[in-house]
């Protein structure tokens, strides 16, 4: 418990060091070269809302901020922060290809756990990733959902017993709704402060077919973790845009510890329209009456934002 502690501690520390590294350097350093607020506005990590949709599209803005071609044109002063009101409201489908390795256990026993994204593409059956993103002024309200379902049989090597073969099906359900403060908002980078939760769901099941014997087996698992964490949007060039995000929760509420890192460049192809692709790193480690789960699931990721409103 010592050493599950100090490396919640430690991951805490390292995302919180990060994203106040980045504040003050933002806030302390010379301010990024210029760009439209529509540019950078619609180029989100996946579910992310539009830091500044009602500026101008694809203006050009001039050093002078009292230029009067660009206040004509409506295009947002050089170092003021653009004018934003009402609702926003942001849908991103994703596909996410991990592989995943660790260590699941039960009744005093534990395996080795490890498959390739070639692995889990193979059992593939169904599955649902998207998120969504509701944004009043500086107010964010962020929600991840992923629900897959694995399938797999194999011929049991024993021909004088009634079941011939054994079938398992696996599912995995999450869904993480938070709620955030936008920090900074500015016409090249925002940074968003965030809590919540994420639900996990898992559930397994084993047939043996055919089998008179009811030789049949299901179970399921459910855990909530509280989460705290944070994003940064970094406008790169007039269409492509750098994210980064993080979370870490659990504490022991629900497990020991789980936390998420992910990377992600977004290029913007049409006006509310942003395809991207990133990285995403999750790890958890639960513990609870003999039951061990202590898995990463890493892969990379691709999928698009489309603003709604």
């Amino acid at each position: 418990m010592i050493s599950i502690g100090r490396r919640a501690a430690d991951v805490t520390l390292a995302i919180t060091s990060l994203l106040s590294v980045l504040l003050l350097g933002t806030t302390a350093g010379p301010c990024l070269a210029q760009a439209t607020s529509s540019s950078f506005d619609h180029m989100q990590l996946l579910a992310a809302s539009a830091a500044n949709p009602d500026g101008a599209s694809d203006s050009v803005i001039t050093d002078h901020p009292t230029d009067t071609g660009a206040a004509a044109s409506g295009a947002p002063q050089v170092g003021l922060p653009p004018e934003d009101s009402g609702w926003h409201f942001a849908v991103s489908p994703y596909l996410w290809f991990p592989g995943v390795h660790g260590t699941i256990g039960a009744l005093g026993r534990e395996v080795s756990v490890h498959a390739t994204p070639g692995d889990l593409l193979s059992n593939f059956r169904f599955g649902l990733m998207g998120a969504f993103e509701a944004r009043y002024k500086r107010i964010v309200l962020p929600l991840d959902l992923m629900w897959i379902r694995l399938e797999d049989d194999k011929a049991l090597p024993f021909p004088n017993l009634m079941a011939t073969k054994a079938k398992i099906t696996g599912s995995e359900l999450l869904l993480a709704p938070k709620i955030g403060y936008r920090l900074l908002n500015e016409e090249r980078i925002t940074i968003d402060a965030l809590t919540g939760f994420r639900y996990w769901h898992v559930s397994e099941n084993l047939k043996f077919v055919p089998s008179n014997l009811n030789l049949n087996f299901s179970s399921s698992q459910n855990l909530v973790d509280p989460l705290v964490g944070g994003r940064v949007q970094l406008g790169l060039t007039p269409k492509i845009v750098a994210n980064i995000l993080g979370d870490v929760g659990g504490w022991g509420t629900g497990s020991q510890l789980e936390y998420q890192v992910a990377g992600v460049l977004g290029y913007k192809i049409k006006p509310k329209w942003t395809l991207q692709a990133g990285y995403r790193y999750l790890s958890i480690d639960y513990r609870n009456g003999g039951t061990v789960v202590y898995l990463i699931t890493s892969g990379v990721i691709f999928g698009a934002t489309i603003e709604l409103r």
